[in-house]
């Protein structure tokens, strides 16, 4: 596609922008939406595709379709949270406004607002926070209760007009706001509130709202007062339990002006207990963005030990991951090579380690094992000769020892008892 622009259309859309869009949709993957198109067929009548979407935006015809309704388990068993699935077009199209409206607000936004953003990571926003919770005693653990079902429609059109000429942005970014959502028993409910997870506008729609309803308010009203925000997930640091106290009332007289509420038992006061910081508190410990902060043993550069508050991967994490092992069944698939087992499972240890592993690996460790003892069983269960443990386990060592890398974390855990 060119980037050539009909003059006879309302609206200047390029068709580039819609070829890009379509590139960063397919490279996301995903699942169909309700017209149960795959990204696969997508993909074959793609011309047409991408046409009919330039063509009806540029004109103002474009129309969402319902999103699907997908519930996903909260963890610690407390219900379920619902997902929207565009469809693959309708993704699309959220792309090409999301990459213009992002290009308008990216330079506004706050710099401990790390959700989404270019350049920035949930990584980045726990490093923080750990640095942060070394020099402050006490956090505020901040929880907006059911943010993505109740954020105001039109505080957030509002916004958006702020911050855009492009009357076509703010066009669709009302119908995909009011766009129903279909049930998985096919109904259709209708929404005046809220902007589903998983659309692709969502995520600069959630920060753009969470700028003014939050990041700025702070740097405001508290602008000695560091956080770190990952779109509706947020950690506030004090000096003393009276500002940490302070701080939790005014955000939540703020956040009901602006139609949310803080969850009143999610939402806590928590104080960084460590070796030198010994005050006794119900509250000692929080979990951001999968990893647990408390009181961990630590080694200083000249190995000594000590008592730090750290982050590690949280109790839910593991249990994620534990499940997913455990899916694998990895001890019965006997028609595998060890090379397809590790083709399979790599991407996904990798990307584990990757993540859990940035901040005190060695909580990993336990479920790495656990790997291995599945693959052990493999190893016993495909080569008969093998099924005594010691020749099962001078097998195992050659292994690891010929190919260390064979399997992702096997740098770190080659062990399997």
């Amino acid at each position: 596609m060119d980037e050539l622009k009909s003059p006879a259309k309302p609206f200047v859309i390029s068709k580039l922008e819609v070829q890009r869009a379509w590139e960063k949709v397919k490279a996301n993957k995903g699942a169909p939406g309700v017209d149960g198109v795959t990204l696969e067929a997508f993909e074959k009548d793609r011309k047409n595709n991408l046409y009919r979407i330039w063509n009806r935006m540029s004109s103002g015809s474009y129309f969402p379709p319902p999103v699907k309704a997908v519930e996903i388990p909260k963890p610690h068993g407390e219900g379920t949270r619902m997902l929207g699935v565009p469809t693959i077009g309708d993704r699309v199209a959220q792309t090409v406004v999301a990459a213009r409206l992002e290009g308008k607000v990216e330079p506004i936004f706050h710099s401990d607002s790390y959700g989404y953003r270019p350049g920035r990571s949930a990584l980045d926003a726990v490093g923080t926070c750990r640095r942060r919770c070394w020099k402050y005693d006490w956090v505020v653990d901040l929880d907006i209760q059911k943010f993505f079902d109740s954020v105001p429609h039109d505080l957030i059109l509002k916004a958006v007009k702020a911050h855009t000429e492009d009357r076509w942005v703010v066009l669709y970014v009302r119908r995909w706001l009011s766009a129903p959502m279909r049930r998985p028993d096919g109904s259709l409910t209708e929404r005046d509130r809220g902007t589903p997870q998983g659309s692709a506008v969502s995520p600069v729609l959630s920060n753009l709202f969470l700028h003014y309803a939050f990041d700025a308010w702070m740097a405001r009203e508290f602008p000695e007062v560091p956080f770190e925000r990952y779109v509706d997930d947020a950690v506030v640091h004090c000096v003393s339990e009276r500002q940490a106290r302070m701080v939790v009332e005014a955000v939540g007289k703020r956040f009901e002006e602006v139609g949310l509420r803080l969850h009143p038992t999610k939402t806590r006061v928590v104080y960084c207990k460590d070796g030198q910081r010994s005050r006794k508190y119900p509250a000692t410990s929080f979990t951001f963005l999968g990893f647990t902060f408390r009181a961990r043993k630590a080694r200083s550069k000249h190995g000594n030990v000590f008592t730090s508050f750290l982050p590690a991967v949280s109790k839910a994490a593991l249990k994620k991951m534990s499940v997913e092992v455990r899916r694998w069944r990895l001890h019965l698939r006997t028609g595998h090579t060890f090379g397809q087992l590790a083709r399979w499972i790599n991407p996904i240890v990798r990307g584990w380690i990757q993540y859990y592993g940035a901040f005190y690996r060695s909580e990993l460790f336990p479920l790495l094992q656990r790997i291995n003892a599945y693959l052990m069983r493999w190893v016993r269960h495909k080569y008969k000769r093998l099924r005594g443990f010691k020749k099962a386990h001078a097998a195992w060592r050659r292994i690891t020892v010929q190919y260390p890398r064979l399997i992702a974390h096997w740098r770190w855990v080659a062990w399997f008892w």
